[in-house]
């Protein structure tokens, strides 16, 4: 099955494009605490990747500016935010890389650019291994408080974050590990990165120094705002007190909005749901 988006709120065809590229995990899952907060200025587009898919950056790029085309085909002129999680966010900048022209604004969060940059998550991958089943299952529940500041989410919250872990199978995982072990952006590509680009970081992350790595990606992308979540982890959009939209406002990175909650997007105005 080839990557495809989910379309996990009613389209809003006159409000911008707001595209999401997952995790490790391959599905929208983890988007679902923000979708309220993103409707309000968004139409709003899921990657779904299938846990067995062991596509190459290069497929998978290629697959999504796909995507986007289709997307875009009846309404060209509409201005895409891409929004990239994690290993995500490596995908989001192979894709602006590749067709800059369809993207128009930029979105990282936590990013697995930080893999490589690090020595100790670098070599400690050619250490990652099949083990059996009931291991594994024990491993990713161990593994959930490195992925996520566990006490600030909603118990439903932790329970999708598992459930998207468990789904993946761990052939899929190590093919993803070694995606980001052999992956590496040079500052001259990272300075092609045209696009308006917000960098999320949460300064909890036990998994990435997503902070860090947030303020050497702004060092070399031209138009960069890093913005730091100070009680956050990794998995950030599925804790209670963090809302995208609203980073993305108080970072004059959002559609604007009328006082009756519409969205104004040059001459279009659509009512936000």
């Amino acid at each position: 099955m080839y990557p495809y988006f989910q379309t996990p709120r009613p389209t809003n065809p006159n409000a911008p494009l707001f595209i999401y590229l997952p995790g490790m995990d391959g599905t929208g899952d983890l988007l679902s605490r923000q979708l309220a907060g993103l409707e309000r200025g968004f139409d709003i587009r899921c990657l779904t990747i299938a846990i067995n898919d062991l596509s190459s950056w290069e497929e998978l790029t290629e697959q999504v500016v796909e995507l986007i085309e289709q997307a875009l085909q009846h309404r060209s002129e509409r201005s895409v935010y891409l929004c990239g999680e994690s290993f995500g966010s490596c995908l989001a900048l192979k894709v602006s890389l590749h067709s800059p022209h369809l993207v128009h604004h930029l979105i990282l969060i936590n990013s697995a650019t930080a893999f490589k940059q690090h020595p100790w998550i670098y070599w400690g991958s050619y250490l990652v291994r099949p083990f059996p089943e009931p291991f594994s299952q024990w491993s990713r529940l161990a593994f959930l408080p490195f992925l996520a500041a566990l006490n600030r989410m909603e118990v439903s919250d932790r329970r999708t974050l598992l459930k998207t872990m468990q789904a993946v199978s761990q052939e899929t995982s190590i093919w993803r590990i070694s995606l980001l072990r052999n992956l590496q952006f040079s500052p001259e590509e990272l300075q092609q990165i045209e696009q308006p680009t917000l960098l999320v970081a949460g300064r909890r992350d036990c998994l990435f120094p997503s902070v860090a790595e947030a303020e050497r990606l702004a060092a070399h992308i031209p138009h960069a705002k890093v913005h730091v979540l100070p009680h956050s982890g990794h998995a950030c959009l599925l804790e209670a007190d963090v809302d995208l939209f609203d980073i993305m406002q108080a970072n004059d990175f959002a559609p604007r909005l009328n006082a009756a909650s519409t969205v104004v997007v040059g001459e279009d105005v659509s009512t936000a749901r």
